[in-house]
């Protein structure tokens, strides 16, 4: 496997019977950085120097079933028990009593879970364009299915082997076509509309993740350098995408056995938003208020969906801001 320049090498722990693998950097208080889909801990790596640089330890695991961390093989291996408990797993093999957790994407998921599944490791909480949402009212794969249809890619990915077969034909490919800024051009937004099935990019009715992977070129800059999307490509050819893709098939099961959850989170909580992600807009973020007291929020403005990655500078500042102020030594 290669190894990036200027990113930390890997350790490994033993947590909730699997091997993770661990990219660390400084010390102070522990921040957990937590990535979405697809991606990896190296999405951390902008971020990963600034923290240390600003006194505290940071810490960004390769999740269940990415990267160098262990790819169990049935779909419940990853409902979100088995994902909180892996982060409470690496702060028990790291000796760490509690941390601060920062998740993106699929990983801003898993942190707000944190909060309300082990509390007693929780010092803080970051959201990174994902938000804190009240309860669904009923199974949301079903709810989301009525509202975008059966080709909404997370409805979609509810069948066995179907999407994973499709992403891994050409992981570069999928990482070409998704890893781009929020498009500025109306020749962009146009592509980028009809490569959605030319649907209200708004609604996001139809997107398919497959689809636009194999289909136009999207004329939008890229977020990776050619680098960066090698070492993804290969990260994701070794690996395939099932792992990842069985986070999603866990929503409806992770809706039912979390019913008794808490559904206000206590804890210092920062909320950052993109401005121009189509996925997880600002407005989702606008009811957090009133489930977390202690709230603060930004927005980031001509940011799309992969905001470490495309606006580095400011979410450190922001990040860095917050933390020095919340949990900063002295």
């Amino acid at each position: 496997m290669s190894r990036m320049p200027g990113f930390p090498e890997p350790h490994y722990v033993r947590t909730n019977g699997i091997r993770m693998a661990v990219y660390e950097e400084g010390s102070g208080p522990p921040v957990v950085l937590c990535h979405g889909f697809p991606e990896l801990a190296y999405s951390w790596r902008h971020q990963i120097p600034a923290l240390a640089a600003a006194g505290f330890r940071a810490i960004a695991p390769d999740q269940r079933g990415y990267g160098l961390t262990d790819c169990p093989p049935e779909v419940t291996d990853y409902t979100i028990q088995k994902l909180t408990g892996d982060l409470a797993g690496l702060l028990d093999a790291l000796k760490l009593d509690k941390a601060v957790f920062c998740g993106h994407d699929w990983g801003g998921f898993v942190i707000w879970a944190m909060g309300q599944l082990y509390p007693d490791r929780v010092t803080g909480l970051i959201g990174v364009n994902t938000p804190f949402l009240p309860r669904a009212p009923m199974p949301p794969v079903g709810m989301m299915e009525q509202v975008m249809g059966p080709n909404f890619y997370i409805v979609y990915f509810q069948q066995p082997d179907l999407a994973d077969k499709r992403l891994a034909a050409n992981p570069r490919r999928v990482f070409r076509q998704l890893f781009i800024k929020a498009p500025a051009t109306k020749e962009g937004k146009e592509a980028l509309a009809k490569a959605m099935s030319g649907k209200a990019r708004e609604r996001l009715h139809g997107l398919n993740l497959c689809d636009i992977a194999e289909g136009p070129d999207i004329p939008a800059e890229q977020v990776l350098t050619e680098a960066e999307l090698d070492y993804y490509a290969e990260n994701f050819t070794r690996t395939g995408f099932t792992g990842g893709i069985n986070w999603y098939r866990n929503m409806d099961r992770n809706w039912e056995t979390t019913a008794g959850s808490p559904q206000k989170l206590l804890f210092p909580s920062l909320m950052v938003t993109a401005e121009n992600d189509m996925a997880l807009s600002p407005a989702m973020a606008a009811g957090m208020p009133a489930l977390i007291p202690d709230l603060e929020t930004h927005l980031i403005r001509g940011c799309g969906h992969w905001t470490q990655q495309e606006k580095p500078g400011e979410l450190n500042a922001i990040l860095t801001g917050w933390l020095k102020r919340r949990f900063g030594k002295g």
